[in-house]
C-alpha cells in the first residue's frame, strides 16, 4: 500500500514523511496500529500545497495532540496530516478578540487570554488537545464550551483552497460540530473574549490542579470517554453500574474517575474498544441510558480484544 502512494510526493516533502508509522506514538492512549503514510508539515502554506498535489483518492487524516482518539489495531488507510507544529500561530487581535491556528494547545490558548484580561478563557485550560480538536468536537471544561467563544472560522478544503465561516454554517451541541461540507478542516478561529475580565493564572492553576485531583492525569488515556447525558453524568452511571475498576484485556475503568479508561501499558485498541461496548450495554441495562461515546475511533480492526 505505501509503494503506491510514494511516487504522489515531491521531495521536498521526504523529511517530513514517514511510513508505516505506529500511531501508538501519536495517541494518548499509546496504543493503535500503523498508519501508511505520516506527515507533520512544516507550515500552514507547506500543509494547503500538500492537499494541492495530492491525489484525490488518497485519504486523508488530520491529527492534533491524539488525546481524544482511539485508532483500531488494523492502522489507518491512506495518510495521517499531523498540524501540532504546522499550525501554531496565535496572536491578539483588537477589542478582545484573539486568532489561534488549530494546531496551538487549549492549555496555551487559555494561559494567553487570562494574561491579557480576556475571559472567559480559563476552561480551555481543561481541555486536553488543540484548538483544532476543540473546534472539531465542541471541547468544553469548568462549564465552557468552545464554540461559545468562536467569532469566524478558517478552514482548508480537500483540494486545499481556504474558506472563511461563521459559526451559523454549523450546527453546533454538546460535544458535536457538524459542517457545511464533508472533507474540510479547521486551520483556526478568531475567539472573542470580554476584556478585563476578572480572572488570574490562580485560577487557572486551581482548576488545573483540581482537574489533577479528580482525574487519572499521568497515565494513557483518552481523558472523557463518554459524553455526559442530559442532567446527568457519563461518571456517575458507570460507578453505579459498578464497573469502577473492570478490565478488558489491558484496559481498565479507572477507579479514580470513572468516565476515564486507562492503558494498563499492555492495551490493544480493540480491548479499549470492547470495554466501551462492554460499559455501554451494562449502563444501558441497568439505567436505561445509552451512553455515547466522546472519544473519535478510526481506523481498521485488527486483532481481537481479549476477554474481560
Amino acid at each position: 500500500m505505501n509503494s503506491e502512494y510514494k511516487d504522489q510526493f515531491s521531495d521536498s516533502y521526504s523529511d517530513r514523511l514517514r511510513y508505516a508509522e505506529p500511531m501508538a506514538k501519536h495517541t494518548s492512549w499509546r496504543t493503535g496500529g500503523v498508519a501508511d503514510i505520516w506527515f507533520r508539515p512544516a507550515d500552514r502554506d507547506e500543509l494547503i500545497g500538500f492537499l494541492k498535489d495530492l491525489d484525490a483518492k488518497t485519504p486523508v487524516h488530520m491529527v492534533g495532540l491524539g488525546s481524544n482518539l482511539l485508532v483500531r489495531d488494523g492502522g489507518i488507510r491512506g495518510i495521517v496530516i499531523a498540524v501540532q507544529n504546522a499550525l501554531a500561530d496565535i496572536q491578539m487581535l483588537d477589542d478582545g478578540r484573539v486568532s489561534a491556528e488549530a494546531g496551538i494547545a487549549c492549555t496555551v490558548l487559555a494561559r494567553f487570554c487570562v494574561r491579557r484580561a480576556l475571559g472567559p478563557a480559563e476552561f480551555f485550560a481543561g481541555i486536553p488537545g488543540t484548538v483544532g480538536g476543540a473546534l472539531a468536537m465542541n471541547a468544553g471544561a469548568f462549564g465552557g464550551e468552545t464554540w461559545d467563544q468562536v467569532e469566524s472560522v478558517e478552514v482548508v478544503d480537500r483540494a486545499g483552497s481556504v474558506h472563511a465561516r461563521q459559526p451559523d454554517e454549523y450546527h453546533i451541541a454538546y460535544r458535536q460540530v457538524d459542517g457545511p461540507a464533508v472533507d474540510e478542516w479547521f486551520l483556526g478561529a478568531v475567539f472573542r473574549f470580554t476584556e478585563n475580565y476578572a480572572t488570574n493564572m490562580d485560577k487557572v492553576k486551581t482548576l488545573v490542579h483540581e482537574r489533577r485531583e479528580k482525574q487519572p492525569l499521568g497515565l494513557p488515556s483518552c481523558g472523557s470517554v463518554f459524553r455526559n447525558p442530559p442532567d446527568d453524568f457519563a461518571a456517575r452511571l458507570i460507578e453505579e453500574t459498578g464497573l469502577k475498576g473492570h478490565s478488558i484485556g489491558g484496559a481498565t475503568v479507572s477507579t479514580k474517575h470513572a468516565n476515564f479508561i486507562i492503558n494498563e501499558g499492555t492495551a490493544s485498541a480493540a480491548d479499549i474498544e470492547a470495554l466501551i461496548s462492554h460499559i455501554q450495554k451494562e449502563v444501558a441495562a441497568k439505567h436505561d441510558v445509552f451512553l455515547r461515546p466522546e472519544v473519535h475511533i478510526i481506523g481498521e480492526s485488527g486483532s481481537g480484544a481479549k476477554t474481560s
